[in-house]
């Protein structure tokens, strides 16, 4: 799905507004309605995030319509979201998923660490703590350039998230291993 929103949403779309696309493309309904509680948001640590909001809705990706009782509620305009394949409760379970990876940093980081910890984490081989992709497109996903990943990186070695990192040249490969416990 990362690499879905790269291509969907514009290359300037901030970190916060993919950390909320991410959710809503994961927790729609079969007619494109998404209702988000404002404590996920919070967990995400985005608060209301109504920039990013405005964001997406300006980029005519989805028309926040709807905020009552502690939900956000939204309608996507992406039609194209419909046909992803998975079945509901699988993306839900992915949504939950993508939550606790994206708050895997402890600190009040801004969200493109967060973003980029669960972009490791969707390239990270399944049960194992390593995983390797292309700088091209962990910046396309992350919606930075490829210059500001080092910086990244070494950021999620200080929180704690990786254990070590290496880049191949500016647009080769980056290979990594997570921190066992976060894997």
């Amino acid at each position: 799905m990362l690499n879905y929103l790269a291509v969907a949403l514009p290359a300037a779309t901030g970190a916060d507004a993919r950390l909320i696309a991410l959710q809503c493309a994961l927790r729609m309904n079969n007619v494109a309605r998404v209702r988000l509680p404002l404590g996920l948001l919070r967990s995400l640590r985005l608060g209301s995030a109504s920039e990013a909001w405005r964001e997406l809705s300006e980029a005519g990706w989805l028309r926040p319509f709807m905020s009552d009782g502690g939900v956000i509620t939204a309608q996507m305009l992406d039609a194209a979201l419909l046909t992803q394949h998975p079945a509901r409760p699988d993306r839900l379970q992915a949504a939950d998923w993508a939550v606790r990876s994206a708050s895997s940093i402890q600190t009040d980081s801004a969200p493109l660490p967060r973003l980029a910890a669960l972009a490791l984490a969707a390239h990270t081989v399944a049960g194992e703590n390593q995983g390797a992709v292309s700088a091209e497109q962990m910046a396309r996903e992350c919606g930075c350039r490829i210059t500001a990943l080092p910086v990244i990186l070494k950021h999620l070695v200080a929180e704690e998230v990786l254990v070590s990192w290496t880049g191949t040249g500016e647009a080769g490969d980056l290979r990594w291993e997570l921190v066992s416990n976060r894997a």
